[in-house]
């Protein structure tokens, strides 16, 4: 083989390797994480984001889904997404809220009817200018998941405030949530949803704020069989990216990665409204039996915590008006 030969099979060789390489950069091996079970909606929106990224990208974005807190706590994973070590994230308001105070407007007590009117007030100016501010947090809000209402689920029947008093009820950590449960005459109690069935069973708990999505797919009732349905408070959460992963995205990639969440988090609408409804008859079905109850207190209470958190941020407050304007 001559010399000039020999160079210009060298020269195609070097390409194909380097064309190979390129190849493999192309493909990226993202991480998505959340704090619920498998059985959840917001795990399904997961799944639903990671294959349809799979499939928009031909491949290249490949979207490994860790629930139940795998990959840490919320607190934990957000510090992972600010890093880069973390590209997607399914997490609470409640959670985010610890970083941008306006997300407690989503827990407002009965703003919302249901979580058919807790999904439309996702697309108020309010709700999306929550998520813009997420960037200086080092996140790049895209979008909402829901789950279902609030309600009570307790070892006695609960008919009222008056059958909450120093009662220790698991809430979830947030400020607004003490708030509720402190002015309802409770003692709010901050645990892991992995520490909640035992906590039941050996009555270090009286009663949990749950989600219905929640006490299915984890068995809550199992342990407490009352469920008072209070409807005191939406659940939803905020689909993010990390900023760093973002950043570094072209602007074709941004456009993929916003049409598939923005068709994940409409069809978990849906989703989420329907199994608000199975849920129910699911739980009802495996023991769960429901408490008439007269929720006039509740709502009453919910008046001076809606005032409160109104008064310290213009941002909830706006919220506020949009959300029960519609």
């Amino acid at each position: 083989m001559s010399t000039r030969i020999l160079k210009t099979a060298q020269v195609a060789l070097a390409a194909v390797a380097l064309s190979a390489t390129a190849v493999a950069a192309q493909a990226q091996s993202l991480k998505l994480g959340h704090i619920v079970p498998p059985s959840h909606v917001w795990h399904q929106v997961s799944e639903k984001i990671a294959a349809d990224l799979g499939t928009a990208s031909g491949g290249k974005m490949k979207v490994a889904v860790s629930p139940l807190q795998k990959l840490g706590n919320e607190a934990q994973m957000i510090n992972l997404m600010q890093s880069g070590a973390l590209h997607f994230g399914v997490f609470t308001v409640g959670g985010l809220s610890n970083r941008e105070e306006s997300f407690l407007g989503w827990s407002l007590p009965y703003v919302f009817r249901d979580v058919e009117h807790a999904s439309r007030a996702a697309s108020t100016p309010a709700a999306q200018e929550m998520l813009k501010r997420l960037e200086s947090h080092g996140m790049v809000g895209l979008g909402y998941a829901f789950a279902g209402m609030r309600h009570v689920l307790s070892l006695q029947p609960v008919k009222g405030p008056q059958d909450l008093q120093n009662k220790k009820v698991r809430s979830f950590p947030s400020p607004i949530y003490n708030d509720w449960w402190n002015a309802l005459g409770a003692a709010p109690t901050a645990l892991p949803l992995s520490e909640v069935a035992p906590s039941l069973t050996t009555k270090l708990l009286d009663a949990v704020d749950v989600d219905l999505d929640a006490l299915v797919g984890l068995k809550f009732h199992q342990q407490a069989p009352n469920l008072t349905l209070t409807h005191h408070m939406a659940f939803p959460a905020a689909i993010v990216v990390s900023k760093k992963y973002w950043d570094a995205r072209s602007e074709a990639e941004r456009a993929t990665i916003r049409k598939v969440v923005a068709d994940a988090a409409a069809w978990g609408y849906k989703q989420a409204a329907q199994a608000d409804v199975s849920n129910l008859a699911k739980a009802q079905a495996d023991g769960a039996k429901v408490i008439e109850a007269d929720l006039a207190g509740f709502r009453k209470v919910g008046e001076t915590i809606r005032a409160k958190y109104a008064a310290k941020n213009l941002l909830i407050a706006d919220f506020q008006k949009q959300a029960t304007g519609l």
